[in-house]
């Protein structure tokens, strides 16, 4: 965690909620970002709302006077890097991970690469283009595959591919949301995901759900999506899944808080899926539920957030 007990809503003084944004996550970041201004109203902050629009967010930013921001964007334009370079500018102290750290977290081919670099784990991978040879890729990677946009989260532009013949469709579905495509092997096995704040890996989640992936309707509107925590995991294997979690985030060079999501075959090995430096925050998402195994209430986890400004500054 951080050294955050001491400190008071006062001493946080105006802050910006930045939310909406331009992106495919539009809907879910309003909802997100409400949730956010409502947590931190509930603890006397002197939060006030911004629906980030291009044209406008230096001015809205200038003329509010604000003292910091608490960044719930997600997708491009708010999670990779675009909104914390306005603000260093701007000089304001920021929610989450840095300018590098962001825009790598995003990019899911920057960021598999990095981690394949630096050692860590992450399924076989190859980049998807028009005049890709799909007869190679299906060879290479074996079926299903994951066809994924590297630039969008909340699993917008996904499909899982089980023969050749759906490789095109599904990379033209992935190119609405931008001109690089990811194919990745499939791992047959159980999906994790474990939530970090500030420095502390928080209980470890197992995601079950009844579609063929945890893709958006799983995510956002099904009632019968399994968040089990406990995970069932042994207290060794969870901490695995934890310290491998860390050695992610700090191989892009993350901070304050996020979430690393992980798939482990049917031998228990584990590969990283993706990093995620403004994860949801609605009421299915899984940092606030991973926070409330921990003994945090919601209002306490976004004070916290918030409060990292102040003591990493």
């Amino acid at each position: 965690m951080n050294n955050s007990s001491h400190i008071q809503a006062k001493d946080l003084g105006k802050v910006a909620v930045l939310m909406g944004g331009w992106s495919a996550e539009r809907e879910v970041s309003l909802k997100s970002g409400a949730a956010v201004l409502n947590a931190l109203l509930e603890k006397k902050v002197d939060a006030h709302k911004i629906d980030v629009k291009r044209e406008s967010i230096f001015d809205d930013l200038k003329k509010g006077q604000f003292d910091r921001v608490f960044i719930i964007l997600h997708g491009p334009g708010g999670e990779d890097g675009v909104i914390q370079s306005v603000l260093e500018v701007l000089q304001l102290p920021y929610t989450g991970s840095g300018v590098l750290a962001s825009a790598i977290a995003m990019d899911k081919l920057r960021c598999k690469e990095l981690l394949q670099g630096s050692g860590l784990p992450t399924p076989a991978y190859m980049k998807l283009e028009e005049t890709t040879d799909m007869s190679y890729v299906g060879a290479s990677l074996g079926f299903p595959i994951m066809v994924k946009p590297t630039l969008e989260g909340s699993s917008i532009g996904m499909s899982k591919v089980d023969e050749e013949d759906g490789l095109s469709k599904a990379w033209k579905v992935a190119s609405e949301y931008g001109d690089t495509v990811l194919a990745e092997q499939w791992v047959h096995g159980e999906e994790y995901t474990v939530a970090i704040l500030g420095r502390t890996p928080l209980p470890v989640i197992r995601l079950e759900t009844k579609r063929d992936f945890y893709d958006y309707a799983a995510k956002y509107d099904d009632d019968d999506t399994q968040y089990n925590c406990p995970c069932g995991l042994n207290e060794e294997q969870e901490s695995q899944l934890q310290r491998l979690a860390i050695s992610a985030f700090d191989a892009v060079g993350a901070k304050g808080w996020g979430r690393v999501d992980i798939m482990s075959d049917k031998e228990g090995k584990p590969s990283i899926i993706e990093i995620n430096t403004v994860p949801g925050m609605t009421s299915h998402s899984l940092v606030p539920m991973a926070a409330k195994a921990k003994g945090f209430s919601f209002s306490e986890l976004v004070f916290n957030i918030l409060s990292q400004t102040l003591v990493e500054a």
